[in-house]
């Protein structure tokens, strides 16, 4: 027998079977003596994550702690070039070391040479051309992971180095640099009367740069050989069935040969979703007969995923003297880097949401994003989304300047609401209360201003010690609104499928979706608990011996997966009541189950669950499936998208205006939420998503020189610290429960992201009067002239 890397047991999975040591990802429960107090449950509850006091402690298992008898690490060859025709591969040297067991390259893939989240066409290893700096070569399985990175850098590589095409203008006209052509996506949004104009007229051209995932934990991964010719693959996935289809493929092997087992995932912002790195692996590991194991170290990891979308836009805004938006013209363009992955999603959400969460009656705008030689661009919370949020409020600032208004009363004159029609056409159903989140963020107290004390100078932008000059300090006050949309879009099938099984006072909930930190295992309970009225319930390892449950991201996994484990919760308690209401001649509706006890209507009936469940087994299995959305037409109109969400955000910055450091001192957020689930973990999700936007504001950079990434470490890619958190101040949650979604719940942490970088861009422009185009906010753009 065998433990595996999900916390079951078995018979061997092959030589040298038998993954880590690990305990189950979902952590264990907090002892008794942790626990000062009887624990919360159910929805509307703080219930704390099963997995806080482990992670706490340092004793959750995550990838990189994955171990099995008769282990192998592998390394991987990857191209120092951004483009480059490879003429020779030699791997003799590498396969000849002490200790290395094998060196796999394009010609070991049996099956589809290449794989693709949307598209297949990125090669698991290079064959003929590299198309970006990091591109996977070669792979080799060592018995040590230093001979394994020897080996690797031994491989010898022949390149015919070619000039790289950087500039996503230039793609256009450049040569193809990949069969399919540069172009992957163009979508022309015509809403109105494309010939109108305004009263005023305002133009502007913003640039977003290209953020990294940074996830907590490098990528890692173990796969182990089965009897049956196949592999498993334990790894911190958030999409296994996609990773599980996409590397079954590049092997030739049908889907049920190859298992993806999900280990503890040390957050995910879109960067664990990579088929990249299984591919090479699971060749390993069935050449080899063994077991094998990769953990990147942090230059390979910025080297291995996707980035955020870097984005050119242009965008002219006309008005009447009252600033009331006539009409808003744009050009959107992404930069895709080198393969295709999520780009077309990205620019349709780009595309559509390029006017706001405002009344605009015309609109032009095209969009395209192209192929280049930069490393791949994918999806990263809020992808879309962001940048064109960044550009739009700049306009709307620029707006009010030009007519001599308020920002944020030219923000209000023109907010969207319910009933109101998007430029794509749909109109939107949800709640939408954009101008009472404005008013609120508006109608927050401002923060005191700094003090001259000695004893305050770290309020300076400098901080401790800095060296500002008090005088040169200038403080502004920004506004932004944000919007996003939920699940997939464009006719994505969103289904979710759970499991709930009752055995006496235990409930387990099986579903495959990844608790990624966004909460989902403790909102499964949460369900089960309020339905049941069961206080110990587990949720299970995920893998894909289960049914598919989708990927993560755009607050999916509440509404989805969240719905599906309702309804199965409801089919058992159903199966409950059933017998005790027959009993006693009444219906199943007359019967309420709350804090472990089954009343019925007129208090005469009045037992406990645990009693009527003794001896008593009850599972049922439920799917949900949102109402379907349709792809953008050929003008960019179409009921693309199955919810939105909104958030107002009111930045409050300090600027050393001869230096042009930046320093956040509060961001205020209101934000419509739909229904609040868990008040603790859902300030823990907006802070932390306000957090993120305030790296891309002003840090969070990956430079990249004519394709190459530079300095791909922690050193120069700067992530906002607990010294830059700023005071987060969330002002009102407006729950008014969306009637199409479970709970009426919507999404929490990535209409922050998106919004607080569009409010700290605003507030450096009040406090400086430059126009800060750009993001992250350079110095230079904050000294004022």
């Amino acid at each position: 027998m065998t433990q595996t890397a999900d916390g079951h047991t078995g018979a061997g999975q092959g030589a040298g079977a038998g993954a880590a040591t690990a305990t189950p990802p979902g952590g264990t429960p907090l002892p008794p003596s942790a626990r000062s107090e009887p624990e919360p449950h159910g929805l509307g509850a703080s219930v704390l994550p099963t997995d806080s006091y482990a992670k706490a402690q340092g004793t959750f298992p995550y990838a990189a702690d994955l171990w099995a008898d008769g282990l192998l690490w592998a390394a991987v060859h990857r191209s120092p070039h951004p483009h480059a025709r490879i003429v020779a591969i030699d791997t003799e040297e590498a396969a000849g070391m002490p200790g290395v067991q094998a060196v796999v390259t394009h010609a070991d893939v049996t099956g589809d040479a290449a794989h693709g989240r949307k598209i297949a066409d990125q090669p698991a290893f290079a064959r003929d051309v590299v198309r970006y700096h990091g591109e996977p070569i070669a792979a080799v399985a060592a018995d040590h992971p230093d001979t394994a990175r020897l080996a690797a850098a031994a491989i010898a590589v022949e390149y015919e180095v070619l000039e790289p095409v950087t500039d996503p203008e230039k793609s256009f006209e450049a040569e193809p640099l990949h069969p399919d052509g540069n172009l992957l996506r163009h979508i022309p949004l015509r809403y109105g009367d494309p010939d109108v104009t305004g009263d005023v007229v305002v133009e502007g051209l913003y640039r977003v740069g290209r953020q990294d995932p940074a996830p907590i934990g490098a990528e890692a991964a173990l796969a182990v050989p089965r009897p049956d010719g196949g592999v498993e693959i334990y790894t911190a996935t958030t999409d296994p069935h996609t990773d599980r289809d996409l590397a079954a493929a590049c092997f030739g092997l049908p889907p049920e040969q190859v298992k993806v087992v999900v280990t503890g995932v040390p957050g995910a912002m879109g960067d664990r979703e990579d088929a990249g790195l299984h591919v090479p692996l699971g060749l390993l590991a069935m050449r080899t007969g063994c077991p094998v194991k990769i953990a990147l170290n942090r230059e390979e990891s910025f080297l291995s995923h996707t980035h955020r979308h870097p984005t050119l836009l242009r965008y002219r805004h006309h008005a009447d003297s009252e600033g009331k938006l006539v009409k808003v013209e744009a050009q959107i363009l992404l930069d895709g880097g080198a393969y295709a992955d999520t780009s077309a999603d990205a620019l349709a959400t780009a595309v559509s949401f390029a006017c706001g969460p405002y009344v605009v009656p015309h609109a032009v705008i095209d969009g395209w994003v192209v192929r280049t030689n930069n490393p791949p661009s994918g999806h990263v919370r809020g992808e879309g989304s962001l940048q064109v949020c960044a550009a739009y409020e700049g306009q709307m600032d620029k707006l009010a300047e030009r007519l001599g208004l308020d920002p944020a009363d030219v923000r209000a004159r023109n907010a969207l609401a319910t009933g109101d029609l998007l430029p794509t056409g749909q109109t939107v159903t949800c709640p939408a209360p954009v101008a009472e989140l404005l008013d609120a963020v508006r109608e927050a107290p401002l923060p005191p201003l700094p003090k001259d004390a000695p004893e305050e100078d770290w309020l300076l932008p400098g901080g401790p010690e800095g060296a500002g000059d008090p005088s040169a300090v200038r403080r502004g006050v920004g506004y932004a609104l944000g919007m996003v949309h939920l699940l997939g879009a464009e006719g994505t099938d969103e289904v979710s499928t759970a499991t709930v099984k009752v055995n006496g006072p235990v409930a387990t909930v099986m579903c495959a979706a990844v608790e990624a930190g966004q909460g989902f295992d403790t909102l499964a309970r949460q369900i089960v608990q309020d339905v049941l009225g069961i206080d110990e319930v587990h949720v299970a390892s995920v893998d894909t011996d289960q049914p598919p449950s989708g990927a993560g991201g755009r607050g999916r996994h509440t509404w989805v997966s969240g719905g599906a484990v309702e309804r199965a919760a409801k089919m058992v308690r159903t199966q409950l009541l059933q017998p005790l209401a027959a009993k006693f001649g009444m219906s199943t509706e007359l019967l309420s189950v709350a804090d472990g006890k089954i009343t019925s209507y007129d208090g005469v009936l009045s037992t406990t669950v645990a009693e009527v469940l003794e001896g008593k087994e009850l599972w049922a299995t439920a799917q949900c499936r949102p109402h379907p959305t349709e792809p953008l037409d050929a003008w960019g109109q179409g009921d693309a998208f199955v919810g939105l969400a909104f958030a107002a955000v009111r930045a409050v910055v300090d600027v050393d205006i001869e230096l042009g450091s930046v320093r956040v001192v509060e961001v205020a957020l209101a934000q419509d939420v739909g229904a609040v689930l868990n008040p603790r973990q859902l300030r823990a999700r907006l802070e932390a998503g306000i957090t993120q936007g305030i790296g891309a504001a002003l840090t969070e950079h990956l430079r990249v020189a004519k394709g190459q990434v530079r300095h791909p470490d922690f050193t120069a890619y700067a992530l906002p610290t607990a010294l830059d958190a700023p005071d987060i101040r969330i002002v009102k949650l407006i729950e008014e429960r969306d009637v199409v979604a479970p709970f009426g719940a919507k999404a929490a942490s990535t209409v922050p992201v998106v919004t607080a970088p569009a409010a700290v861009a605003s507030a450096v422009r009040a406090a400086t009067g430059r126009p800060v185009n750009r993001l992250p906010i350079r110095p230079q753009a904050a000294v004022s002239g």
